[in-house]
């Protein structure tokens, strides 16, 4: 089954890719993996801004990441015409926008990383870092890159 194929069975429609809002491009190909920039939470094309452990809840930063996540597949889709290329998902980072005292980084990580696996099978299983942070670029909740092995 296509990856596109797959999405559709889930009832999954990618958002357009973002354009990058400072000096970088979204993915870099390069020795065989993608490269795909941080990517922020936009739901229903409303960036979601704030702190987890404050003003955001646990379950609304795991929704977030998977929206940095629907953005990592859009934007791989523009840059590889196809998302069928993708191989395997290697590496995540996830950086999540904390309060001092928050420690539960890993479950709103989570959100970006079961989406993976929903979309890729064992292929979605990947490394991953999940870093609390003190802020982030516009005030996102979460932000998350991506390293894709991507076939030729």
């Amino acid at each position: 089954m296509s990856i596109e194929a797959k999405l559709a069975e889930l009832g999954i429609t990618l958002p357009e890719a973002a354009a990058p809002v400072a000096s970088y491009v979204p993915v870099v190909v390069a020795g065989g993996l993608a490269h795909v920039s941080g990517q922020l939470p936009f739901v229903d094309g409303k960036l979601v801004t704030g702190r987890l452990g404050e003003d955001v809840a646990l379950d609304q930063g795991a929704a977030a990441a998977r929206a940095c996540g629907l953005m990592i597949l859009a934007q791989l889709k523009a840059a590889l015409g196809s998302l069928d290329r993708v191989e395997r998902i290697v590496k995540l980072g996830a950086f999540v926008n904390s309060a001092g005292d928050f420690t539960d980084q890993p479950k709103v990580a989570n959100g970006v990383s079961d989406l993976m696996l929903e979309v890729f099978g064992d292929a979605g299983r990947h490394a991953r870092a999940a870093v609390g942070v003190p802020a982030l670029p516009l005030g996102a909740a979460v932000e998350v890159d991506a390293i894709v092995a991507v076939r030729g």
